[in-house]
């Protein structure tokens, strides 16, 4: 367990990047970028049971049981289930718990997946759901030096993110976004309502390199919110899927 408090200066510049109001109120996702470093100890240590160099982050679901603001004094906490075949190589889940007092005030399972030979016959993760193909309500033009930002506001250095050449040592063609930026700024268009009380699950279901322009696509119309992140160039590529509950 760590106990945190909420640099206000570094909170201001993560809600800019990602298209928050500048207030004391936490986004849904910050949390879990309090609790980075605490993260990257545990799949760093040798008894970890994937290796950490590789490693995807797959998805989210992330439950909010109250507002939570910069003055909370939070107590973080992270913890790895078991590992799981997969048709790509081996998955686990994260967990990440954020404590004010005794009382838990947020919650996170992040899904990873380590790459390598793969499990046939292994279970399906949950598909994602797919995003309405309807007009885009937002258009975000993403520039060469977005992972560099966020890494300054996130702590997160994968080198997959600062630089093509640092990218393509890790085997991608050029670098990507951070799907916790994406995440957030999706979020973030859709309103405050996931500051309260709500519970939010994200897939990130491509690579979105840099620099690139991306679509946002919503679906009201099921009593749930349905977001999703599509390329501007090829709508059909769909790069984030989102559902919020509030």
């Amino acid at each position: 367990m760590e106990e945190v408090r909420v640099d206000r200066g570094r909170l201001s510049a993560y809600q800019r990047l990602c298209g928050y109001a500048v207030d004391d109120a936490l986004p849904q996702p910050y949390p879990w970028v309090l609790a980075f470093p605490v993260q990257m100890a545990l799949m760093a240590r040798r008894d970890f049971p994937l290796p950490l160099p590789g490693m995807v982050h797959l998805a989210n679901t992330v439950t909010t049981h109250r507002r939570l603001d910069a003055a909370d004094p939070l107590t973080l906490s992270v913890t790895a289930g078991e590992v799981r075949p997969h048709r790509r190589g081996r998955t686990l889940d994260v967990r990440v718990e954020a404590r004010v007092g005794d009382a838990l005030v947020w919650e996170c399972d992040s899904v990873y997946l380590s790459r390598g030979t793969g499990t046939e016959g292994a279970p399906r993760e949950e598909a994602p759901p797919i995003p309405a193909a309807g007009p885009a309500v937002g258009r975000w033009r993403l520039s060469s030096d977005l992972g560099r930002a966020y890494a300054s506001v996130s702590g997160d250095l994968n080198p997959i993110h600062l630089h093509p050449l640092s990218a393509r040592v890790m085997g991608f063609p050029r670098h990507i976004a951070h799907g916790m930026w994406s995440y957030a700024r999706t979020l973030s268009a859709l309103g405050r309502s996931s500051l309260g009380p709500s519970r939010s699950r994200v897939w990130f279901t491509a690579p979105l390199f840099l620099p690139s322009t991306v679509e946002l696509v919503v679906d009201r119309t099921q009593g749930q919110i349905l977001a999703g992140l599509r390329s501007a160039r090829e709508p059909r590529k769909t790069h984030l899927a989102l559902t919020i509950d509030a």
